[in-house]
């Protein structure tokens, strides 16, 4: 141990800066000692710092997209900073796998087994898109949303939707982040990619993601830096980000991400409404959404020391936040609300540890740990009834205008993550990833203070822990075992009448538990070096949510016998680059998918068919496939297309004891797209007003396949969500090799009805311009 640590403190450091031939800064680059698996790449400004680097002679390997390879040795001495820049030649080469312009360290993700697909969100930071619009983007994947900015959406991966798909942050699981930090109020500049696993999700994301994941990479490289914009549009709408970062020469770091979003949500949607006084009836009436306001501020600050010789990154941050959000429709746009509204907050502190060769080379450490002290409120006191003309008629006593709540409660909810991964060989790793949640509902009512049923326990633990190898029999093959063990204890407080007397109630407390274990496997292969063959399989659970087993106090009820569902995931794809005349390149990737789910947890009326109450209640498979092509000429052009195709059947043939075969059997599964896809188109022009300007157009279509609302075989009306088009186009102007940057925005052209659940309509046609300064090294 003396000695290891005597040798830490020896070590040396290595920075420079990477340009083309012409001297542009390249961003994304790869830097690689060779024979290990230390590398970084190069921020906005082409330039990279490796720390902690024994000392003696190195062979260090700069890669990038399109360019020369090119390898330089260096001799580092304990206590120095040495200095070496590149400047990359530009390749005749084939490229080796799929890309858009800079997308290096998003080709490194896709080179994986799994069925992935990266975003490299950097190119995105002029837009306005939230995070969820930017994944809205990506094959396979749908965004559905119940209206404008803050408002409840639905994630679809795959057939797979809601809390089937996970999402994490830098890794690190976002189940008990509340509403104050969710994924279509994170703007896009929080992050510098995204990856979307399809089915199959790597053993380092530890979690019971029953239909793939999504994981946010923030820009949490230690530089100094600042990112500041400021967007406005229609519907009153702003937006901030500000994310900086300071790192000095000693180790010491700060960094600062901050957001808002604030919209009346305003827009225009066509409805019939009835007089609230006369009851006279105006069918397709154009008006405003008049009570949809939504506001959220947030604040992650992180302070802590990188490159020491007890750690790679040890680092303390705090998240802070705030939302508000007004309440105007239920389910259906016949249900009109005036005053009810929700908010929450968000205070969580988190540690996070890192340190690589541990004692021993090759032995990686990485923990962290958050907690989440954060409050939400429904808010339901007020006695009226409203109308789409902005009219309501006021109730005289105590009511409300859904269900009168002051239900105020804290989830009290914990996360410890662990990953432990072990270099065996050259060839070899090994990996064990443990993810522990706890949950401890309190709350209670100022309307109903002396309610028993809030002192009820609403407690939950949850553990999943991974064991994962991974075998590089060469650059062209690689494959990774895996197996996860899943388990979850549950207690919860019930009522019933012990006299049977009307009116009699008493607690009684239940526990229950599941353990399970899944598994999986991935390989990937390349043909050539520009065409890779990739294969999956897992056997995956997802294990209760809390408000599943415990239910919302609002329109939920719980269920403390829900049990896992789970599903065998079988992925194929495939990915091909090729160019011509080294100026046309054509990237082709595709994925063909199976799912096998069993005890599938969805809604039912509960027995006074006035609340939902989960349930496990079907069997659904899945057979489809999601496609992309790209194309793009030098650095001038951009095209590109994908679709996604999924066949989801109920696979229950008898439904709750029935012995004769359920009508729905094989049905399609109803208020869910079945055919959707994007085309996108980019023009870059470059040196426009003055060296080192860039103006760039684009253009992206959204298409979505008309589907049913409700079960095909049900009813000889088949009500469905019509065909769904959307044109968006966008003008930025980069400034000073991107220093200073305005973008203009169009969203909805055509100004089309737009709806993604039930009759809920989407905003209407809206116009934005963003502001956004970025500077950095």
């Amino acid at each position: 141990m003396l000695s290891y640590l005597a040798h830490a403190q020896s070590t040396g450091a290595l920075r420079g800066r990477i340009v083309s031939e012409e001297g542009d800064q390249l961003m994304g680059v790869t830097v690689m000692l060779a024979g290990t698996s230390k590398g970084i790449n190069t921020d906005e400004s082409g330039n990279f710092q490796l720390d902690n680097l024994s000392p003696g002679t190195h062979t260090l390997t700069a890669s990038f997209v399109g360019y020369q390879t090119q390898q330089k040795t260096v001799t580092v001495k304990s206590g120095e900073t040495l200095r070496h820049n590149f400047r990359l030649v530009s390749s005749t080469q084939q490229l080796e796998t799929v890309s858009v312009i800079g997308r290096s360290e998003a080709k490194e993700v896709c080179r994986q087994a799994f069925n992935v697909t990266a975003i490299d969100a950097t190119k995105l930071h002029n837009s306005t898109l939230d995070l969820s619009h930017a994944l809205d983007r990506v094959s396979g994947v749908r965004v559905r949303e119940s209206g404008g900015v803050g408002s409840n959406f639905n994630f679809s991966l795959n057939g797979f939707t809601g809390r089937q798909v996970k999402f994490f942050i830098d890794g690190i699981p976002m189940d008990n982040f509340g509403s104050s930090f969710q994924l279509n109020n994170i703007p896009i500049n929080l992050a510098e990619r995204v990856e979307v696993y399809k089915g199959v999700v790597p053993i380092w994301l530890g979690s019971d993601a029953l239909g793939g994941a999504v994981n946010i990479v923030t820009g949490n490289r230690q530089r100094n830096y600042l990112d500041a914009s400021y967007s406005y549009g229609s519907f009153n709408t702003h937006r901030t980000a500000v994310n900086a970062g300071v790192t000095t020469k000693s180790g010491f770091t700060v960094q600062l991400n901050a957001f808002q979003n604030y919209s009346n949500n305003n827009y225009w949607v066509t409805v019939d409404v009835a007089d609230i006084n006369t009851g006279e009836y105006f069918r397709n009436q154009r008006v405003r959404r008049f009570h949809d306001t939504y506001r959220n501020e947030t604040i992650v600050a992180t302070v802590g020391v990188v490159g020491k010789r007890f750690a790679d990154k040890l680092l303390f941050g705090i998240t802070l936040g705030q939302n508000r959000a007004e309440i105007q429709t239920g389910a259906r746009m016949v249900s009109v609300f005036g005053d009810w509204y929700r908010r929450g907050n968000i205070v969580m502190p988190s540690v996070r540890y890192q340190k690589d060769n541990l004692l021993i080379k090759g032995l990686n450490v990485r923990l962290t740990g958050n907690f989440n002290l954060g409050q939400e409120q429904n808010v339901d006191t007020v006695y009226r009834r409203y109308n789409w003309f902005q009219q309501y008629k006021q109730y005289p006593g105590k009511g409300s205008e859904r269900e009168r709540s002051l239900y105020k409660f804290r989830n009290n909810n914990g996360l410890v993550t662990a990953n432990v991964s072990y270099q065996i060989s050259e060839k070899q790793a090994l990996s064990i990833n443990n993810v522990f949640n706890t949950f401890n509902r309190t709350g209670s009512d100022e309307l109903n203070p002396t309610s028993a049923n809030y002192e009820q326990p609403r407690v939950n633990t949850k553990n999943v822990l991974g064991i994962g190898y991974k075998y590089d029999y060469s650059e062209r093959w690689n494959t990774s075992l895996f197996i996860k063990h899943f388990s979850q204890n549950n207690k919860y407080g019930i009522t019933y009448n012990p006299s049977g007397t009307y009116g009699d109630v008493a607690y009684m407390t239940q526990k229950n538990g599941f353990n399970q274990l899944g598994y999986g496997i991935a390989t990937s292969f390349f043909l050539q070096k520009n065409l890779q063959l990739k294969a999956s399989f897992e056997k995956s659970y997802r294990l209760p949510e809390t408000d599943e087993l415990y239910g919302d106090l609002l329109n939920l009820e719980g269920n403390i016998n829900l049990k896992p569902e789970t599903s065998r995931n079988y992925n194929l794809g495939f990915s091909y680059l090729t160019n011509l005349a080294k100026v046309h390149r054509f990237s082709f990737a595709g994925n063909v998918l199976y799912r096998d789910a069993q005890g599938f947890i969805r809604p039912r009326l509960n027995n006074n068919q006035t609340k939902q109450v989960m349930d496990n209640l079907a069997d659904v498979t899945n057979l489809g496939f999601d496609g992309e092509i790209r194309y793009s000429y030098r650095q001038f052009l951009t095209v590109g297309t994908n679709l996604t195709y999924q066949n989801l059947r109920n696979n229950t043939r008898y439904e709750d004891g029935y012995t004769t075969e359920s009508p729905l059997f094989r049905d399609r599964i109803p208020n869910m797209p079945f055919l959707f896809g994007n085309a996108d188109a980019s023009l870059f022009l470059r040196n426009v007003g003055g060296q080192g300007n860039t103006l760039s157009v684009g253009y992206n279509l959204l298409y979505v396949h008309a589907y049913y609302l409700y079960w095909p075989s049900l009813g000889q009306d088949k009500l469905d969500i019509p065909e769904q088009l959307a044109h968006d186009v966008n003008l930025v102007y980069a400034l000073a090799g991107g220093k200073y940057n305005i973008g203009f925005e169009c969203k909805n052209v055509l100004d089309s009805k737009l709806y993604d659940n039930f009759s809920l309509q989407k905003p209407s046609r809206g116009f934005y311009v963003k502001l956004r300064y970025f500077v950095g090294k």
